[in-house]
């Protein structure tokens, strides 16, 4: 009965505590012992999450935003392409590509190899010996009844009570070949009382050897370093995909300064537009005042002048934008005005190409094709996993034990066995496989077939490979053919603008022919200077789709390593590890130039050629008059 009750007082007390944890678990504390069930959605308000850092920048600049004073006296920023490369490498944590106006995050970082690298340790952890230990106190107390005829009811109760402890240790390490050997000691003193025995205390222990050596399914060295082996086509596969990143961070960069050079140039031929537009529109202005011009003339000019000031705000708004890309893709915040002054000229001169080198350089050096490669090497890894696997289950075991015991005798001697006079020894092989072993070959068709897929993959990786070549060597022809006709535009264009000026300077033309001159020469310089630019990025996205562009601008990975815990971190320092792989340009391919990019194109002023101290006609001539 008294067992009865004091059951029940334990089982009541243990339910009040649950029920008290239960009742104070209403505000999530942490001491409550049974959770709260989720009725609710907990959501927190953005206000309670961790703050970013935001950085200083000043408001963005526009067409129409004033220069503040702080900023008008700062000087431009020349800046050649290789400085531009080299800002975006040292801001190139995350790698970003060139999307219309700014730049995104592609999803590639500088930690990604490493942190794809930490797989190869962990495969080989598998094979790193392996050590536990267990101890374990004991006391065991039995009650039992005895007949006892000294008592009145007859019996009595009693007990044995036994103290013991329990200590295993195993050291097993798995071999490269499959096998498993294993080093066993065991312990297990023991003491007992009330009574006589034999030993009391006695001491039984064993010290076991044993090995299980797999002879088909998970025997061999290739087969069980099929893990660490994709472990290293990873890494290799992450630094190639991240090669593949910043290839296009560089295609990015390249191209973000070629179109801020071609902004420039626009500009400048709108910019000169305005200027020749202002120029009829004054000089129209004041011989009608004079009484020589006509109202139709005035009124023609000012509609020229306000397309020309129209076309300046997207020109201008337009290099604001190209500014603005350029500083994103090299990691820069915007800057309050246009201050990046390109100083490296385009390439003005043909590329010749050999076909079949630019084939066998993309077939080498392209980081998709390399990834399938890869790919490839990974399956038939994990088709020779499939293929060991697809065996019969047949170990051969082996094991030897010494078994001994000491102890105490009811006289107080102490006595024991001898080392070798109690052993075991097991010997044999075991043998199990599923009939048929459906499962297992299934897999290993499931895998050649795979292996026949990501062949042919690879097959038209290459076709359209020699596709995208092919189309990349036309453009670069048609581009810098319309250079060349582009260029001869140019010269036509400046030289019917000068003669057509000279006539309205005679009075022989009129304004619309003027007008027609200046669109023409304004397009014919922004149409030299586009198909230059494009001929420039095209050979750009040559050295991309050849997968060198990297090798061409002298772009090499530096490992940083940091220290970290290594396996042995209580008997040695902490080694060093890979953290990052940065990109940094070890030469200089592209010049600085001296002056504006732009200067390649022969910029000249159209009206340097009049003479500025020139006076409006007085009266007009006939000449003049036969003109109109």
């Amino acid at each position: 009965m008294r067992i009865v009750l004091r059951s029940f007082f334990v089982l009541t007390f243990s339910i009040l505590l649950i029920v008290a944890g239960t009742s104070c678990s209403t505000g999530n504390r942490p001491h409550s012992l049974i959770l709260p069930e989720q009725r609710t959605f907990q959501i927190r308000t953005p206000d309670e999450l961790p703050k970013s850092r935001i950085p200083d920048i000043s408001e963005p600049v526009t067409v129409s935003t004033p220069v503040p004073p702080q900023e008008s006296d700062k000087p431009s920023q020349q800046m050649s392409l290789n400085d531009a490369l080299n800002e975006a490498f040292r801001n190139s944590e995350v790698i970003r590509v060139l999307s219309g106006s700014t730049a995104t995050s592609v999803a590639a970082t500088v930690y990604d190899t490493a942190i794809a690298n930490t797989r190869i340790d962990s495969e080989h952890g598998v094979f790193d010996p392996q050590i536990s230990v267990q101890n374990n106190f004991r006391r065991s107390e039995i009650p039992g009844a005895i007949l006892d005829s000294d008592v009145l009811p007859g019996s009595r109760i009693t007990g044995s009570r036994t103290d013991d402890y329990d200590m295993d240790l195993d050291l097993s390490k798995t071999t490269l070949s499959g096998g498993t050997a294993r080093f066993g000691v065991r312990t297990n003193p023991s003491r007992t009382q009330p009574g006589v025995f034999a030993l009391d205390p006695q001491n039984r222990s064993s010290l076991e050897l044993s090995y299980v050596q797999p002879l088909l399914q998970g025997a061999g060295i290739k087969p069980n370093m099929v893990p660490i082996v994709l472990a290293r086509i990873d890494t290799e596969r992450s630094y190639f995909q991240f090669k593949d990143a910043v290839q296009q961070l560089v295609q990015s960069v390249i191209n973000a300064y070629w179109d801020l050079v071609l902004a420039r140039t626009e500009h400048w031929a709108r910019l000169q537009q305005v200027k020749q537009g202002q120029e009829a529109f004054d000089r129209e202005s004041a011989r009608l005042k004079r009484g020589f011009g006509e109202v139709s003339d005035v009124a023609q000019t000012r509609l020229a002048l306000a397309n020309f000031q129209a076309s300046l705000i997207a020109a201008e708004g337009n290099l604001l934008q190209r500014e603005a890309a350029l500083q994103s893709i090299m990691g820069l915040p915007p800057s309050h005005r246009p201050r990046l002054i390109p100083t490296t000229s385009p390439l003005d001169t043909q590329v010749k190409f050999e076909w079949d080198q630019l084939l066998r350089m993309a077939e080498l050096h392209r980081p998709d094709l390399i990834e399938l490669k890869l790919i490839l090497e990974a399956d038939q890894q994990q088709r020779l996993l499939a293929k060991n696997q697809a065996l019969p289950q047949v170990d051969a075991v082996m094991l030897y034990r010494w078994n001994g015991l000491e102890g105490e005798t009811p006289s107080g001697h102490h006595i024991s066995s001898d080392s070798s006079q109690f052993t075991d020894w097991t010997l044999g092989v075991n043998f199990s496989v599923p009939l048929g072993l459906r499962q297992a070959r299934a897999s290993l068709r499931r895998l050649d077939l795979i292996l026949a897929r990501d062949r042919a993959n690879i097959q038209q990786k290459l076709l359209n490979t020699v596709h995208i070549l092919s189309e990349n060597i036309r453009d670069l022809d048609q581009s810098y053919a319309q250079y060349e006709a582009f260029q001869e535009t140019r010269i036509a264009a400046r030289d019917n603008l000068n003669q057509q000026l000279s006539e309205q300077d005679r009075g022989r033309v009129i304004f619309l022919n003027v007008l027609r001159a200046i669109t023409d020469w304004g397009n014919a310089v922004t149409q030299e200077a586009r198909s230059l630019i494009q001929y420039n990025a095209l050979l750009a996205k040559l050295e991309r789709n050849t997968g060198t562009i990297l090798e061409t601008h002298g772009v090499r990975f530096h490992e940083e390593r940091n220290q970290s815990v290594g396996p042995l971190w209580i008997f040695e320092d902490q080694p060093n590890y890979p953290t990052r792989l940065k990109p940094d340009m070890d030469k200089e391919r592209y010049l600085k130039g001296e002056g504006p990019a732009e200067n390649i194109f022969n910029l000249e002023d159209p009206l340097n050629y009049r003479n500025d101290t020139r006076s409006i006609p007085d009266t007009d001539t006939p000449d003049d008059q036969s003109g109109k």
